[in-house]
């Protein structure tokens, strides 16, 4: 199993195993499960304290990420468990669940986001078809804007989503403004003279004659990440030399044409920018699937 997988702290193995013994146990079943979930939480709070500063992309490769998940891993799991922590809260939680007349819905718990109840398809059933919490999380997150905002635009919900998701790491790497709040501009636009809304100033990667290079860039900042999607949007339709990128997406056409004219146009200065998106894009078809 890979480490994304193997972060949700479930496979399928231990879905049986936790599902034979709540046959026989509810309650010490009910304890296993709400370690679990401390541990999907504790291991999400070393992600996101990782992801506080945006990576450089000069000293990362894929073994440094590995052994740093696997350290993330090791002290969630150490956190996990603890006299008074967190699992407690979640067995009595679990436990109110499995009283009789207690509400339920087919699709599992549910997610509150911005005053709306979202169906979350059960964390197990997730993990068996390898869609890591972080994921699963800024898909349903963002789901309603991004198809919002294809109803304004035409441009594809699911394109839209996986350029976010690309840009910010899933939800993982936030800008932030100068007084700390989030910046919310989930597409990395950045914030030229034309721009007169608020801003975040960031140290960031670019890549210049195919070099990457440490740069401090001003970004744009919103007041929600529905306003992000907007003005994605709005850059894309509204500037001709992305008319091209906009016509695939609009056409239906498939994620690569649309992420190769996207970095033809300019959009960012990766040289892989196309082959990265294309395959995010795919991946978040896959996770929408799943969630459906």
């Amino acid at each position: 199993m890979n480490t994304q997988a193997s972060s949700l702290a479930f496979d399928s193995q231990a879905t049986q195993s936790l599902r034979a013994r709540a046959a026989r146990d509810p309650a010490a079943a009910t304890k296993e499960a709400a370690k679990q979930f401390e541990s999907l939480f504790m291991n999400e709070v070393m992600k996101r304290m990782r992801a506080a500063t945006l990576e450089s992309g000069l000293m990362e490769n894929r073994l440094s990420q590995m052994g740093t998940e696997m350290l993330d891993q090791q002290f969630a799991t150490s956190l996990t468990g603890l006299p008074g922590g967190l699992s407690a809260a979640i067995e009595r939680q679990l436990a109110k669940g499995m009283s009789p007349g207690m509400p339920t819905t087919a699709a599992g718990p549910q997610l509150e986001d911005g005053g709306l109840t979202k169906a979350a398809a059960p964390l197990p059933e997730l993990a068996k078809k390898n869609v890591p919490a972080h994921v699963a999380q800024f898909i349903q997150r963002h789901g309603d804007a991004a198809r919002a905002v294809q109803q304004e635009s035409g441009l594809p919900a699911d394109f839209m989503l996986a350029q976010a998701a690309h840009e910010t790491g899933w939800g993982r790497a936030k800008m932030k403004t100068r007084d700390g709040q989030d910046a919310n501009n989930l597409f990395g636009i950045k914030a030229g003279p034309g721009w007169t809304g608020k801003v975040a100033e960031v140290t960031t990667t670019e890549f210049v004659n195919g070099e990457p290079r440490k740069v401090v860039a001003k970004f744009r900042a919103y007041d929600s990440p529905e306003d992000s999607f907007r003005d994605y949007a709005k850059l894309l339709t509204g500037n001709r030399r992305y008319a091209q990128a906009v016509d695939v997406a609009r056409q239906g056409d498939s994620a690569q044409a649309f992420a190769k004219h996207l970095q033809k146009a300019g959009y960012a200065t990766d040289p892989e920018y196309a082959s990265k998106l294309a395959k995010v894009i795919n991946t978040t078809v896959r996770v929408q699937r799943a969630l459906a």
